[in-house]
């Protein structure tokens, strides 16, 4: 069966339709406000309320008296302003939005409209009202006497009531500010609806009468006074009179009629001895009729002030002398037309009265005594208080002392102060006399003190004093005579110690020196850069115990004689500087590579001072426990050193080996230190000396034996000693030294093996044993890159061979093409690689290195070379041939002198002669000329050198130029010092003519030392030449062709 979309829509309708009947419910209608009546003039409003429904779902019909009013979705009928006709029934009907036909109307409600009532205001109390008398409001509401109603009254038309109550009666204590326009009106308690406000009502307030309260006298009262007090209210009559007064010691409290009080009617009189400062007093009236009372009076305070008090006073002082003139003067500083009484004593009988505030009279000692005054006047006050007693005292012309400031004499350009001292010194000036007691010559202070400002020599003499004072002046006696006695000032001096130039840390100490002070005690005063920094030093040093930079500055000193001030002339400024920590400096001289018995000398100084140090050395060995370790400023381990056992601490600054031994290799550092306590300075550099032994107690043997090598190679360092082989170590030095330890190699008996090279281990390395024996030292390098030098670790023997390789890193090439440099120039390319020297000599002596065309070049090494055994033969025939050259020399340098003497006439003579005739002697001085000699003081230094070469020289020996003078001898290109002794000494150097190189060797060198007797001279005129057992030097160097020593017959030697 099939069912079209439109039945089955009405049916649906049809079952709702059904439902809703079964549901249905009636309304009720509300009515607000709630009431039996209803104000005209109030918003009524209807509300159809259908219990258990939504309200949105209907339609409301509105119904007065079965007329319809009004259809609508909402539910509430509103009425505003509603009026009195509008009275009737009500009620509300309802359908369903959606379907035709009403469901329900709600019963009738009847609306009563009548008119709203008006509220009356009332106030009870009538005619003139005064502040704080009480009012009753009454608002009256004559209709609807059943109502209750709650009441408001309000205020000048304001907003907000200013009382309210359920009580139609409202009672206030009113003030002038109550004064206003009121209204009231009421609100029904039942549903809120109010009446008609009331009319406004005017409630003026007034004030009560004020009293006023004037006093007598109106202006300040003096003690003694009596006070009367008036008391006045100008409206109405009939008051009588209260007063009040208030103090510091009872607070308020009634005045009454009393022994001090007198009362009558509106006034009181105070007797004087009742008022008090300070005191308030007030009044008030009272009455029987409306207003009962008046408000307070303005107070009053009594000021009481003391009577005027009179002062004495005497000129020109309390005490004076006998027929001075004195003035007694009475003031009184308030008030005029006084006449003033002067008394003395208890008398109450004036000694003076007058207009005038002052008496004079002349003094005698019928007139000491104790004067006192006061003043009378007609007005207020009508006397003053008495003043204060002076008393008089009258003595006899006095005789000032006179003193100064300086205890003896004087001294130049410091103040001097005289003083001219009174037992009584007021009102005095002083009168000051030099050398006689002339008034016309006097100088006038107005102190007891004359000054010189900077006294000078014409300032010493005999000086008075006086004073005197009034008008006519009245004098005291001349004082004693006072002797000035004026001396030449002393000057400080300044001394800082241990010197100007410090560091810091240092104990510094300054001393202020008086000159020719002799015992006299001083205070002492310091300025740095003309400000104080010391003042009043009692001592004459002051200790900076930690000197710091801030401190540098110039100081001066000056000195205050403590028995008077008397100052000395201020020092000259010595400057002080203080500079960072001490840093000692060593250095080595000549060198720090040296051969077994050569002398070398370690100096140690201070940099930037040189005064006071005292020096201690010390030797860099591998670390023991207890040992001095050296640290750098960050506080690591540098070096562990020992004090040279052997080396002194003193103020000198060197410390030599002579001659240096194998034993001496090492590092050496120095320190310096001075003061006390003492302060150290850091120390120095580390320095090494390297000795090579012409025959050590031991070898070091290196494998490979060269002294580069390759970055991770392996090294073997084995140490041989001439007898054993046992108790030497391998000891190396790199930036400390240490013996073979794991910490860089391993150690095997006396053997150090070094498995992996690094650039750490590139050093200095020997043998030493136990007992302090050492071989000789070798330079080891290791070197990173890619090309080493392969050259001997030990000196070449001069005549023997020398091969240099220049190694690869990597697989050799079939052809190694390598450049060779010594001391940094270019000197031969080698295909093979290597380069050699067949015949070394001194000369080769240098350093080395090589490049390679495929890149790398190998660091440099230094190749020594030292002299052969045919050396030493040539030195002991240098000896020889050196006593007789220089015997030979003396010799005729004596004939020379002679001659010289003998010929004094021709002092002045042109050279040229002596030199013709020295040729027709057959002895060569043509090239160098002739000169006397010259005579020195201690030591006789004679240079000889060696001549140009010449073929056609005539004979084997030239004379040249011979000057006598000061100087030091040199030794294989070194200098050294000669040494002191009782004889004068004369050095000479001889150098031979070489045919192949000019360059001496250290082995070409050979000194003779001849002495000679003392012999007397004959006086000369002019000049003198004296040789009291002296010795005599030379230098002689061999002419050597080819390493072959030459015949005597075919060298030539030359003097110069």
């Amino acid at each position: 069966m099939e069912f079209s979309p439109l039945s089955v829509i009405l049916l649906l309708i049809s079952l709702f339709g059904a439902e809703r009947a079964e549901a249905q419910n009636y309304p009720y209608l509300s009515v607000q406000p709630h009431g039996p009546q209803i104000f005209s003039g109030e918003t009524v409003t209807l509300t159809c309320v259908l219990p258990g429904q939504i309200v949105t779902d209907w339609r409301y019909h509105w119904y007065s008296n079965n007329i319809h009013l009004n259809s609508s979705d909402k539910h509430d009928y509103i009425i505003p302003n509603i009026k009195t006709h509008q009275s009737s029934t009500y009620r509300c009907c309802w359908y369903y939005k959606y379907a035709e036909g009403h469901y329900g109307c709600s019963a009738d409600v009847i609306l009563t409209v009548i008119e709203r009532p008006r509220a009356s205001l009332i106030l009870a109390l009538t005619g003139q009202i005064f502040s704080g008398e009480t009012v009753t409001l009454t608002c009256d509401i004559k209709a609807l006497t059943d109502t209750q109603w709650r009441y408001s009254w309000y205020k000048d038309d304001g907003e907000n009531p200013v009382y309210s109550s359920d009580w139609e009666k409202q009672s206030v204590s009113v003030r002038e500010s109550d004064s206003g326009k009121y209204t009231c009106k009421g609100q029904r308690r039942s549903d809120s609806q109010r009446s008609e406000i009331s009319d406004a009502v005017t409630l003026t307030v007034s004030a009560l009468p004020r009293a006023t309260l004037t006093v007598e006298p109106d202006s300040t009262v003096f003690t003694g006074e009596s006070v009367t007090l008036k008391c006045e209210i100008d409206t109405l009559d009939g008051w009588t009179y209260q007063w009040k007064k208030q103090n510091n010691l009872h607070g308020w409290s009634a005045v009454s009629q009393s022994v001090s009080h007198t009362v009558n009617s509106n006034t009181v009189t105070i007797s004087g001895d009742a008022v008090v400062n300070r005191d308030q007093y007030w009044c008030r009236g009272e009455r029987h009729d409306r207003p009962n009372s008046s408000q307070y009076s303005n107070s009053v305070t009594l000021s009481v002030t003391a009577l005027p008090r009179a002062t004495l006073t005497v000129e020109p002082d309390s005490t004076v002398f006998t027929g001075e003139s004195v003035t007694l003067k009475c003031e009184i500083q308030s008030y005029s037309n006084w006449r003033y009484q002067w008394y003395k004593g208890s008398r109450r009988t004036a000694v003076s009265q007058s207009q005038l505030n002052f008496f004079t009279f002349i003094s005698s000692a019928a007139d000491q005594g104790q004067y006192w005054c006061r003043g009378e006047r007609a007005g207020r006050p009508t006397s003053s208080q008495e003043s204060n007693r002076v008393y008089l005292s009258v003595k006899e012309t006095p005789k000032p002392e006179l003193t100064s400031s300086f205890k003896g004499a004087a001294l130049i350009g410091n103040p001097v102060t005289l003083y001219c001292e009174l037992d009584q010194s007021a009102g005095w000036r002083f009168y000051w006399s030099k050398h006689s007691q002339t008034p016309e010559s006097e100088t006038t202070t107005g102190t007891h003190s004359y000054t010189i400002r900077s006294v000078s020599v014409s300032d010493g003499g005999q000086y008075w004093c006086r004073a005197g004072r009034g008008n006519p002046v009245y004098y005291t006696q001349y004082s004693d005579a006072l002797w000035v006695n004026v001396t030449g000032n002393p000057k400080a001096t300044v001394s800082i110690k241990p010197d100007n130039q410090v560091f810091r840390g240092e104990t510094v100490t300054l001393r202020c020196d008086i000159q020719g002070s002799g015992d006299t005690q001083w205070t002492y005063s310091w300025n740095k850069n003309d400000h104080p920094v010391y003042p009043h030093i009692t001592t004459q040093e002051i200790s900076i115990s930690f000197i710091v930079e801030s401190d540098s500055g110039k100081y001066t000193c000056r000195g205050e004689r403590r028995s008077d001030s008397q100052r000395s002339e201020i020092s000259d400024a010595v400057t002080l500087t203080v500079s960072a920590e001490a840093q000692a400096v060593l250095s080595v001289s000549p060198q720090s590579w040296l051969t077994e018995g050569d002398s070398v000398t370690l100096s140690c100084e201070v940099r930037g001072s040189s005064i006071g140090w005292t020096f201690s050395w010390y030797r860099a060995v591998p670390y023991r426990q207890g040992l001095t370790q050296i640290k750098d400023s960050r506080g690591y381990f540098i070096h562990c050193v020992e004090l040279i056992s052997d080396s002194s601490r003193g103020s000198g600054t060197n410390y030599t080996l002579s001659p240096a031994a194998l034993h001496h290799t090492g590092v050496y550092m120095c320190r310096a230190e001075r003061g006390d306590p003492a302060y150290h300075t850091q120390s120095s550099n580390p320095h090494p000396l390297w000795i090579t032994g012409l025959s050590p107690p031991a070898s070091l043997t290196i494998s490979p034996s060269r002294s580069q090598h390759f970055y991770l190679d392996s090294l073997s360092l084995s140490c041989k000693g001439q007898s054993n082989s046992t108790g030497w170590k391998v000891r190396r030095y790199t930036q400390s030294v240490s013996d073979c330890s794991p910490s860089w190699g391993s150690v095997t008996g006396s053997t150090c093996n070094i498995s992996f090279l690094s650039t750490s281990h590139t050093g200095v390395y020997w043998c030493e044993s136990e007992s302090g024996g050492s071989s000789s030292p070798v330079n080891i390098t290791v070197h990173s890159g890619a090309v080493i030098l392969d050259n001997p670790v030990h000196p070449v023997t001069e005549g023997d061979p020398l091969t240099l390789r220049c190694l690869y890193r990597h697989t050799k090439p079939s052809d190694l093409t390598a450049d060779f440099y010594k001391d940094g120039s270019f000197l031969q390319n080698q295909t093979t690689g290597e380069m050699t020297i067949h015949t070394v000599s001194k000369s080769d002596e240098g350093l080395y290195h090589c490049k390679l065309p495929e890149g790398g070049e190998s660091p440099q090494s230094w190749v020594s070379v030292r002299g052969s055994a045919a050396d030493s033969s040539l030195s002991l025939v240098g000896v020889c041939v050196g006593v007789s050259l220089t015997l030979l020399f003396i010799i005729v340098l004596i004939l020379l002198w002679f001659y010289k003497s003998n010929k004094g006439n021709q002092q002045n003579n042109n050279q040229t002669q002596p030199e013709q005739s020295q040729r027709g002697s057959g002895a060569e001085v043509s090239q160098c000329g002739y000169t006397p000699l010259e005579a020195g003081s201690a030591h006789i230094y004679d240079a000889v050198e060696q001549a140009n070469e010449a073929a056609d020289t005539p004979s084997d020996v030239t004379y040249s130029e011979i000057i006598i003078s000061k100087k030091k001898a040199k030794n294989r290109g070194k200098e050294i010092s000669a040494q002191s002794s009782q004889m004068d000494t004369i050095y000479s150097i001889l150098q031979s003519d070489k045919a192949t190189d000019s360059a001496a060797g250290s082995s070409d060198v050979t000194y003779a030392e001849i002495e000679l007797k003392k012999k007397k001279k004959p006086k000369e005129k002019k000049e003198k030449v004296s040789v009291n057992a002296d010795t005599v030097y030379s230098e002689v160097q061999q002419n050597t062709d080819r390493g072959h020593v030459s015949g005597l017959g075919e060298s030539a030697y030359f003097i110069n």
